[in-house]
């Protein structure tokens, strides 16, 4: 039987096809086509050339994010996440150029828990110009900017370019009576008698404590009210506001304790003349300290020019106090930050002032070392600042100030400060310096590099002035426990002339 011939498909026809060879052309396109395949995927060894090397495929870039406790060990060079671009704008990331802004208002119940923020480095390495940028980019969101005691006044350009108050004291006659009751002495009268009661209440307390503030100063007692001035005071000064119109002054309170009425004396428990000089002679003489020497003239009237709380911006200038050494500009901050906060408080209980402040405590490291009177302010402050949203800006240039209060009392007080604040700036500093900023805040090696090589310059130059110092206007931003970010400021040239930068510096 005869064999069927095979029937081939149309697929194997084409295999015993003998096709053409390709012409010179087609080779020539195919090898270019080859050419270009590999330079988009690349072959068994990688592609050549310096840095070549085996890969499948090139990496588009992939973005992957992780704690840096797990992604620190696969890829230990991180960046921190850049920070929101709202709030006011510090300048540019010294590593990506990206925009870094900070907003301790915004971020409070966010990326923070409450809006203070503490400001610290060397001297002359730009932390007040940034501190006043802040003030006036807040100002421009409706906040109000208190300046409790200038005392080196340069605040006052800024305030008054913001159309605010700025008061004088020790210049032209200008005095400040520390127990002045502000706002409230033209709306007690038309309260009802509980309310009334209760409000007097409040300005007692806070004369008592102006008072207490300021004799424990070197020109007052030098030393804090023993519980029976306290208890002397405390009388003597509710005697002296009842026998007077308006508020008491100083020297009305020493006439009623030279005077000794009865009540005061059954106050005090005292049964003769002798025992009642003895109980009252030093404080006499402390209160009188305030009223003449070189106090003299700045606490012993009325005040003469009360702040405006209407304004954008108010401001006590206590500059003119330099002169008087550094023991009376101590009594001027006392006196000064107790005036404006209870100026504010009050102005705040009867709805004057509805708006978040902005408190820039610039000068920190004078009023850490003024006594206890300031340290109490700052601590009450900094826990009340998240319920008004009042942003809080501590400004010193070593966490050494704190450790030079007196007590361990305050000098806990002023720590706490610290670590109340989430938010940290931290400017030029020595080495020293940031391991004493580690206890409090977390700053890797590679931070801590960063912030020390601004501490100083490397090169004079050819001349030593043609160089701006390597850490003007540089700052590390830190939020809790965040990898911190570096940025670099550049004043406008208004803002130069507004911050007392001189033509030469980029930052004050």
């Amino acid at each position: 039987m005869a064999k069927k011939k095979p029937v081939l498909t149309t697929p194997q026809r084409m295999a015993t096809t003998k096709l053409p060879a390709p012409s010179s052309a087609q080779r020539k396109e195919e090898r270019q086509a080859e050419k270009a395949r590999r330079r988009l995927v690349a072959g068994r060894l990688g592609w050549g050339g310096m840095f070549g090397g085996r890969s499948a495929v090139e990496d588009p870039g992939t973005v992957y994010t992780g704690p840096s406790t797990q992604v620190g060990a696969v890829y230990p060079f991180l960046l921190g996440a850049g920070l929101p671009p709202r709030g006011v704008p510090v300048g540019r990331d010294v590593l990506t150029g990206e925009l870094v802004c900070v907003d301790p208002s915004g971020w409070t119940g966010t990326l923070t828990t409450n809006p203070g923020v503490w400001v610290m480095s060397q001297p002359g390495a730009g932390k007040s110009a940034l501190v006043k940028r802040i003030c006036l980019v807040y100002a421009s969101y409706g906040h109000m900017v208190v300046v409790p005691g200038d005392v080196k006044g340069e605040y006052t350009p800024l305030v008054e370019a913001l159309g605010g108050s700025v008061v004088r004291i020790g210049t032209g006659g200008q005095r400040l009576n520390p127990l002045d009751s502000g706002p409230l002495k033209h709306h007690m009268a038309t309260l009802p008698t509980a309310e009334r009661e209760a409000m007097q209440e409040a300005v007692q307390a806070r004369r008592l404590d102006a008072l207490g503030a300021l004799l424990a100063t070197k020109p007052g007692l030098g030393r804090a009210p023993s519980e029976v001035d306290q208890s002397a005071l405390n009388r003597a000064v509710e005697l002296a506001d009842a026998a007077v119109t308006g508020d008491p002054i100083i020297r009305d309170v020493v006439n009623v304790l030279r005077e000794g009425p009865q009540d005061l004396r059954d106050k005090l428990g005292t049964t003769t003349e002798e025992r009642y000089t003895d109980l009252t002679r030093s404080l006499i003489a402390g209160l009188e300290n305030l009223c003449d020497g070189p106090l003299k003239g700045l606490f012993d009237g009325q005040t003469t020019a009360a702040i405006d709380l209407n304004a954008p911006a108010v401001s006590v200038d206590i500059s003119a106090l330099r002169a008087r050494g550094n023991d009376v500009i101590s009594a001027g901050m006392i006196a000064t930050w107790a005036y404006t906060y209870a100026a504010v408080d009050s102005a705040r209980s009867i709805g004057m002032i509805k708006r978040s402040l902005v408190l820039p405590m610039d000068e920190m490291w004078r009023a850490l070392r003024s006594g206890p009177g300031l340290v109490d302010a700052m601590d009450g402050i900094s826990r009340l600042n998240r319920v008004y949203d009042d942003v809080t800006l501590f400004v010193t240039h070593s966490l050494l100030d704190a450790e030079s209060l007196p007590t361990e009392e305050d000098r806990m007080k002023a720590r706490g400060l610290m670590d109340r604040c989430d938010t940290w700036v931290i400017g030029a500093s020595s080495t020293e310096e940031l391991e004493r900023v580690t206890g409090k805040r977390a700053l890797t090696e590679q931070e801590r590099m960063m912030i020390t090589s601004w501490s100083s310059a490397t090169s004079t130059g050819l001349d030593g002035t043609d160089q701006i110092h390597p850490g003007r206007g540089k700052y590390l931003i830190k939020i809790g426990t965040r990898p911190g970010i570096a940025a670099a400021t550049e004043l406008t040239a208004a803002e130069r002339r507004l911050y007392h930068t001189d033509n030469n510096a980029q930052v004050a």
